[in-house]
């Protein structure tokens, strides 16, 4: 089996991160988040992904290399040199997709984070004998979001409500799909949209079905989405049991840290907290709803809860950072600094607080 991951472009709400590495590349939960669909794709048989990309294609590829061999999984990339939306990539990728077997492939969202059940999903589409499957996820606010309308017994779409007034139904599209090749038939190469213009005629057909995503999902494409998508994230963890958790007198709720990481005494860590290779958390920190990348060092007594600190960053004694600051790769954040929603670019030294959430150039 094949599948394509749609990578896109420059990932600016996930900035300063992205101005570091592909958004793809962000470290979720101490490993990027492009590889946590990778892996949950190689489980399930697929042994080659197609990375759909119009931004730094060099920088993914070098990166993956590693992966490719340790996972055993051919990874190439799509190169775009326009966007061509979400179905364009498809068409592009034609002649990769298809080959002599007839199998259906999966086409994923980069940005989204869930417990991938793939399994399942080709078990449902061999079932009812359709032309394509879509993962649905039940939504508490569905008027910010498409809308699927379904058939609840059988999961035939019936039609799609773009942002809906009324209240129609609580399921959106969640951005996995497993397609037979002919829908390939249905794309043109031009930039398009498979929501708004594939799906909507194969639905007319009666062809596309959609499957109710058991668990969590969230779209992790901005840093609010991010630190919420950690939180289920790891409580999925915690329900499966997972020996990826920490325990002990320090650790509060669900945190997960790399075994190279150093953590002084009396520090209070978590809940939803995630430290990552070669940090250093100094003694009587506090940590809380919180990503470290690799790298970062907090310093004694400082506080950070609500936040991201962006790889190789220092945090000073007696610093507090919280309310959505993001710190670029590199920042350094002085002795005391207070840091309310600062969204700090890479390479800055902090000498005074960010009272107001604010973007430091």
């Amino acid at each position: 089996m094949k599948a394509l991951i749609l990578v896109g472009g420059f990932g600016t709400r996930l900035r300063p991160l992205t101005l570091s590495v592909p958004k793809p590349l962000v470290d979720f939960a101490n490993k990027p988040m492009i590889l946590h669909q990778i892996e949950a794709l190689k489980a399930i048989g697929v042994n080659e992904v197609v990375l759909a990309i119009n931004y730094r294609p060099e920088v993914m590829l070098n990166f993956l290399k590693e992966f490719e061999a340790k996972l055993g999984i051919k990874i190439t990339c799509s190169r775009e040199t326009e966007p061509l939306g979400t179905a364009g990539p498809l068409a592009l990728a034609r002649d990769t997709l298809i080959d002599d077997s007839g199998e259906p492939f999966f086409v994923l969202n980069s940005d989204v984070i869930s417990e991938y059940p793939l399994k399942e999903m080709i078990e449902f589409h061999k079932a009812h004998g359709g032309e394509a499957s879509i993962m649905v996820t039940k939504v508490d606010e569905p008027s910010k979001y498409g809308v699927v309308v379904m058939e609840e017994t059988t999961g035939q779409v019936e039609k799609f409500v773009e942002k809906p007034k009324l209240f129609v139904d609580n399921k959106i599209n969640a951005g996995i799909y497993l397609l037979n090749p002919s829908v390939l038939d249905r794309i043109e190469l031009r930039p398009t949209s498979i929501e708004k213009e594939v799906f909507p005629s194969i639905a007319a057909e009666k062809k596309l079905y959609a499957m109710v995503l058991p668990g969590f999902w969230m779209d992790i494409g901005q840093p609010r989405d991010y630190i919420s998508g950690l939180r289920l994230y790891l409580d999925s963890l915690r329900k499966k049991n997972s020996s990826k958790l920490e325990s002990g007198p320090h650790i509060l709720g669900n945190v997960i840290v790399d075994e190279t990481a150093k953590i002084g005494e009396e520090c209070l860590i978590g809940p939803d907290v995630a430290i990552g290779p070669g940090c250093i958390v100094e003694s009587g920190v506090r940590l809380s709803r919180c990503t470290i990348m690799r790298g970062v060092r907090i310093k004694k007594h400082a506080c950070i809860s609500s936040s991201i600190i962006g790889w190789h960053s220092t945090v000073g004694q007696w610093a507090r950072v919280e309310n959505m600051t993001i710190l670029g790769e590199d920042v350094h954040v002085c002795d005391e600094i207070y840091s309310n929603g600062g969204v700090v670019l890479p390479h800055k030294e902090i000498k005074s607080s960010i009272l107001n959430p604010e973007i430091v150039m």
